[in-house]
């Protein structure tokens, strides 16, 4: 057998009921990989690798006794250092939190826990899920395994270095506005975001509660799925969809000018989706050109809802503890300070107008639509040591604003670096979205290409 971390949950999890494969001998190999290459991804911000062995010793005893909790038994994951976590710290990225031991578990790792998940660490978050990368904080910031001068997009920056990197299948984020979607698309994994509050977000520190979703990153479609299937109350015809070869009568709505014009769009980025296009209308899929609200309206309005809700939770800590906090999340936060109730109500009806225009597409005439995820490569660290503010163009935040469930997925590569496309799907269509997006990674070869070892790695 090749090295066990290498293993898709599927293979794995066959390997285990088996009896060819240990959870031990897999969680052992996961540690390994996460001891040989972490120090370069600065991906897991914590490793309890005793408790991670004793959690697959109790998968190997379940395992041998027949006992099945579920797709994720003798898995091992990684969790957002976002979610609470009793047994590891909780710092939510900030100094703020230094040495923070949550009581209990948030509910989505006590139901990794439950379905026989080995949860091996927390991972990196920008802090508090607002801005970075930003260095002024206690770890440094998470890098892209593509290429380590590169920084990995944010929030759910740990969750994206440690699966494209090899050091996890899958991992739990957080998707406020585009935090599980943009990593994935700049570090070449898949993300998933499902119908807001189909997963539990209890025990998870809020960013912006009328935006925040739990979200999945996976090193492909299928373990994404199984993921949700762990986590999610739904049942597995919701979750898991039926296999096929093509998209005949999928009718796909492509919002190409809604970033064609874009002048931050890289052109590499566009000729990626327009190929990504043809090779969803070579499965059978009807490729329809659909126009949105444009997308500035939309990150408008985000933006008042985002710094208000934030500044909100974050007011008595500010005050509290405002000298913790890093400079530009500071920064950011307080800019809520500004807003009034005004502001705020004529966002939340704007927002409203806006997203009842993606609904008008996906009520009936569409079964998903397909976009762009990033508008260009991931940046330099470099491009954030600065002073300036850095704005890095996405097309994620509408869908957070309308609550539809999103598939990232690897699209191609520009001067090695990972380029990303959207599958926006009708509400509580996970199932149906799923199979177009496996049709489409199974056309390509996109997500199952992995990047260069980090220097003095050997396997």
């Amino acid at each position: 057998m090749s090295d066990p971390a290498d293993l898709s949950i599927t293979e794995a999890r066959a390997a285990l009921d088996r009896r060819e494969l240990s959870a031990e001998e897999l969680t052992t190999a996961c540690l390994r990989r996460i001891e040989e290459r972490n120090s370069s991804y600065h991906a897991f911000v914590h490793v309890d690798a005793d408790r991670a062995l004793d959690a697959a010793r109790r998968a190997d005893r379940d395992i041998a006794a027949g006992e099945s909790r579920g797709p994720l038994h003798g898995i091992p994951v990684g969790v957002k250092d976002l979610f609470d976590t009793a047994d590891m710290p909780t710092t939510r990225g900030s100094g703020v939190f230094a040495g923070h031991r949550p009581a209990v578990d948030a509910d989505l790792v006590a139901r990794l826990r439950t379905g026989g998940a080995v949860v091996v660490g927390k991972l990196d978050t920008y802090e508090f899920a607002m801005v970075g990368p930003v260095f002024d904080r206690p770890a440094p910031p998470a890098r892209n395994p593509w290429n380590l001068q590169r920084f990995t997009g944010g929030s759910s920056s740990g969750s994206a270095s440690a699966v494209a990197g090899g050091l996890v299948r899958t991992a739990l984020g957080t998707d406020t506005g585009g935090s599980v979607r943009s990593p994935s698309s700049y570090c070449g994994a898949v993300g998933f975001k499902p119908t807001y509050g189909a997963l539990s977000l209890e025990g998870v520190f809020p960013l912006t509660p009328s935006f925040d979703h739990a979200g999945i990153l996976s090193a492909s479609v299928d373990e994404a799925l199984l993921t949700y299937h762990a986590l999610s109350d739904a049942e597995p015809r919701q979750v898991l969809p039926p296999k096929r070869d093509d998209l005949r009568n999928v009718a796909i709505g492509y919002a190409r000018d809604w970033f064609a014009a874009d002048p931050q769009l890289h052109p590499a980025v566009l000729s990626a989706m327009d190929e990504a296009a043809s090779q969803l209308s070579l499965l059978g899929a009807k490729i329809v050109e659909v126009a949105l609200p444009e997308a500035a309206l939309f990150e408008a309005a985000g933006a008042v809802i985002i710094h208000a809700e934030a500044y909100d939770i974050h007011r008595t800590l500010l005050a509290e503890k405002g000298d913790t906090y890093s400079r530009k999340v500071f920064q950011n936060i307080l800019s809520g300070l500004l807003l009034t109730p005004e502001d705020v109500d004529e966002a939340r009806r704007a927002s409203n107008r806006l997203c009842a225009q993606i609904d008008a597409h996906l009520d009936g005439r569409f079964d998903a639509l397909l976009t762009v995820n990033t508008l260009t490569p991931a940046f330099s660290f470099a491009d954030f040591e600065t002073d300036v503010a850095v704005w890095t163009p996405m097309r994620t935040l509408a869908f957070n604003m309308s609550g539809h469930p999103v598939f990232a997925l690897p699209a191609g590569f520009c001067d090695g670096l990972p380029l990303g496309l959207q599958l926006i799907g009708r509400r509580h269509g996970e199932a149906e979205l799923g199979a177009i997006a496996r049709a489409y990674e199974a056309s390509t070869d996109f997500a199952s290409l992995r990047p260069p070892l980090p220097a003095g790695v050997l396997r």
